[in-house]
């Protein structure tokens, strides 16, 4: 590990390795399983790494991560790629002031329409425009070639053990915290 006290420029910028933060995890808390640590610590990391290319990608689409959200769940809905606003905080985990803040905005840009529900004049729908469902499919195709440069190195048969593993892992998060799909706080 070597002397810890280095603060060069490269040091004091660069994160230690996960080698090195389980061993100051071990040191500082006795009882911590390593072997644990160094999935969860890992799983984070990726997590991390992932959202910023994934934010670079939208970014170079000239949108950002939370208009990508909200076409994403409007694609997931189906066509003709329609919403309530209500429906769309709540799969987002957003307030109703942020998803009407964030509807306003995608909505100058071109990305979604609001318009009022034709059966029911007091509710509103935002629909998925052309444009937005272009840059939609453009985000994909950036991710999917990401995504398929970041497992290269695993066989089929690895990509499908890991997508089990982390399915499993998902399914205990979601059942023992059931209400943490969205935000603590809204973001935008």
């Amino acid at each position: 590990m070597g002397d810890t006290s280095d603060t060069s420029d490269a040091a004091i910028g660069s994160e230690p390795s996960l080698e090195e933060q389980v061993a100051a995890y071990q040191r500082e808390f006795q009882g911590l399983d390593p072997q644990v640590e160094k999935v969860v610590s890992a799983l984070s990391r990726l997590n991390r790494r992932m959202n910023v290319a994934y934010g670079r990608h939208t970014a170079a689409l000239g949108i950002s991560n939370a208009d990508w959200e909200v076409l994403k769940a409007l694609v997931l809905s189906g066509a003709p790629y329609r919403m309530g606003p209500g429906d769309l905080a709540k799969r987002l985990g957003l307030t109703p002031a942020a998803m009407t803040h964030r509807i306003d905005r995608m909505v100058t840009e071109g990305l979604v329409t609001r318009e009022r529900d034709e059966q029911n004049r007091v509710r509103v729908i935002v629909e998925l425009t052309p444009e937005g469902r272009g840059k939609w499919l453009e985000a994909m195709r950036l991710a999917s070639v990401f995504e398929e440069d970041l497992l290269q190195d695993l066989s089929a048969a690895e990509r499908g053990v890991l997508g089990e593993v982390l399915t499993r892992l998902l399914r205990r998060v979601e059942h023992a915290q059931p209400d943490a799909g969205g935000r603590l706080s809204d973001l935008d």
